[in-house]
């Protein structure tokens, strides 16, 4: 006979399987709906997820949210790691994109051929981008109990873990080192 604990300690991991599978589905456009109109709402949740450029730096801004989910700790963690996952969403398409547009000036210059190693390179860059970031801010909505959380990350990271990376392809790092900071300006513009 299971325990009440035991009980509890399933639902708790149910739920964050549901979550990640969740997660793991969503897809859809690098920028989410700029307005959500929800009033009394600080602006980054009404802003969502989004790459901005200014004085303040070259930053990817994610924004997560989880409902009620009878744990508050587990909402927290849910909405978390949803705003986490939304700047890795975000860095992984900058990321492609420089790495496509690596591949084919390499092809034009130097004959290169594209292979999956690059790709490769660019996920483990993206995976490792999840500890760069850092959670800024909660916010909970007094009528629906949901948890808004903010994450940020910074482009001087993914460039250090960039330089950092002693496996990545020679040609690719400095490309992507030399063209990120115009890369992302046009990328924080659309």
């Amino acid at each position: 006979m299971l325990k009440r604990s035991d009980y509890r300690q399933m639902l708790y991991v149910a739920c964050a399987s549901l979550c990640a599978f969740l997660v793991a589905c969503s897809g859809g456009p690098t920028k989410v709906e700029s307005d959500l109109g929800i009033k009394g709402a600080p602006d980054w949740v009404n802003e969502g997820t989004q790459a901005v450029s200014d004085k303040g730096g070259r930053l990817v801004q994610g924004v997560g949210s989880s409902p009620p989910l009878g744990d508050e700790s587990l909402q927290i963690s849910t909405a978390d790691n949803r705003a986490r996952t939304e700047i890795a969403r975000v860095v992984s398409t900058y990321l492609d994109v420089m790495s496509n547009d690596y591949m084919a000036a390499s092809k034009q210059t130097e004959g290169y051929t594209a292979d999956a190693s690059i790709q490769q390179q660019i996920n483990s860059v993206s995976k490792v981008v999840l500890n760069g970031s850092k959670i800024l801010g909660r916010w909970k909505h007094d009528e629906t109990g949901v948890i808004y959380s903010f994450a940020e990350l910074d482009l001087k990271k993914v460039q250090d873990i960039i330089k950092a990376n002693q496996n990545m392809n020679d040609g690719l790092k400095v490309y992507l080192l030399d063209n990120s900071n115009v890369a992302f300006d046009k990328m924080a513009k659309e």
